[in-house]
């Protein structure tokens, strides 16, 4: 496909506002916004800078002047509304989880490679510098063989007990909160960078609060607040990851440290310029730039000399620039698609598990999607 793409962005809330900017800096034109009511979507169509309001999810999906549908909505409804893009001829973008059971979830992945579709999902931590810079030193054997790969997600936007929204409810947000919604995100970062793939976890979820909301009008909450998880993979490593989101202080630090026999590597989102490079006679911060990197991999996306940090609206934008190559006919290397969101969905399903049960569970590692539904 040719041309400028254009777009139809479902959901008005943040992660709608950060997707109609990374259409904008691919190029795209944003042609139409649906939201729950026609009247939200015409209030928000200015500052999306969409052309049009929809009437709905539906109408939006079946328009003519969109060519990629953005799935901004909550957790529930994912399944519902990617499956009639996929069958309207769209390519689609769906924030994760792709669906609230690993079921739908391959049900999806299976569709969209059946119908040759673009399907995507925003695992985006995989655009910063840093990272690709990491995955191309482990590929090349920079670090020797990784035996450790350990970290932490860490947020503080539910650190008050009277602070809610639709994802602590699991009829809207799925029967994982933490995990489900960051947890998943550092798994896969660690497999992509890695390359290894867990095999089996044992978890531990909790709650920093039973109840929540105020004024009188508290409910029980049913998802953790944060987890701690054990987990193999396919190469003999260990690791674990500690996931939270009531974390007073830490906004959005997602860390790695992935150690091997020559060399540890380490990232931390919140400090995104820099990538640390371990050894036994030395540590150093490598600075992110085109002229600093050493791999073509890092390179591609350091868009700014080194010391102008990259953050996670460029990564965004990095995301939906590959989509948009992959939807004109190219084949970006490290794209998230669907079969990662399934991926996703299988690691949050192995957890619920685990958390309930007390004991180890066994995470699927199938390469082909239509063996696994």
């Amino acid at each position: 496909m040719a041309g400028r793409l254009r777009s139809g962005i479902i959901g008005t809330g943040f992660m709608g506002e950060v997707h109609a900017h990374a259409v904008r800096a691919a190029g795209g034109t944003v042609s139409a916004v649906a939201g729950r009511t026609t009247a939200g979507a015409e209030r928000a169509a200015p500052a999306l800078g969409a052309l049009h309001p929809a009437a709905s999810p539906e109408a939006l999906i079946e328009r003519d002047d969109v060519d990629v549908v953005h799935i901004c909505t909550p957790n529930a409804t994912h399944a519902r509304y990617a499956k009639m893009a996929i069958a309207a001829g769209k390519a689609v973008i769906c924030e994760k989880p792709l669906a609230t059971s690993a079921h739908d979830a391959a049900e999806l992945a299976d569709l969209a490679h059946r119908q040759g579709t673009v399907a995507a999902v925003p695992f985006v931590y995989r655009f910063y510098p840093a990272v690709r810079e990491a995955r191309a030193l482990v590929a090349r054997g920079d670090a020797g063989r990784l035996w450790l790969l350990h970290g932490s997600y860490l947020q503080d936007w539910l650190a008050d007990g009277d602070a809610t929204n639709w994802r602590v409810d699991p009829a809207a947000g799925g029967a994982s909160r933490a995990f489900g919604d960051i947890g998943v995100h550092w798994c896969d970062l660690m497999e992509f960078v890695t390359g290894q793939r867990i095999t089996r976890l044992v978890a531990s979820t909790s709650q920093a609060f039973a109840e929540r909301g105020g004024d009188g009008a508290s409910f029980p909450v049913a998802t953790e607040d944060g987890a701690a998880v054990l987990f193999e993979t396919d190469q003999g490593a260990t690791g674990s990851v500690v996931v939270s989101q009531v974390s007073p202080g830490r906004k959005n630090q997602l860390w790695f440290s992935f150690d091997g026999t020559e060399a540890s590597l380490s990232f931390d989102q919140e400090q995104p310029d820099t990538l640390w490079v371990g050894r036994t006679d030395a540590a150093s911060r490598i600075a992110v730039g085109p002229d600093t990197l050493a791999t073509e991999g890092g390179r591609r996306y350091a868009r700014l000399p080194a010391g102008h940090p990259q953050g996670y609206q460029d990564s965004f934008n990095a995301f939906v620039a590959d989509v948009y190559e992959a939807v004109r006919g190219d084949a970006p290397d490290g794209l998230p698609t669907f079969a990662d969101g399934l991926r996703a969905a299988q690691l949050t399903q192995a957890l619920v598990a685990s958390a309930r049960e007390g004991a180890w569970v066994s995470v699927p590692t199938h390469d082909r999607i239509s063996t696994i539904i």
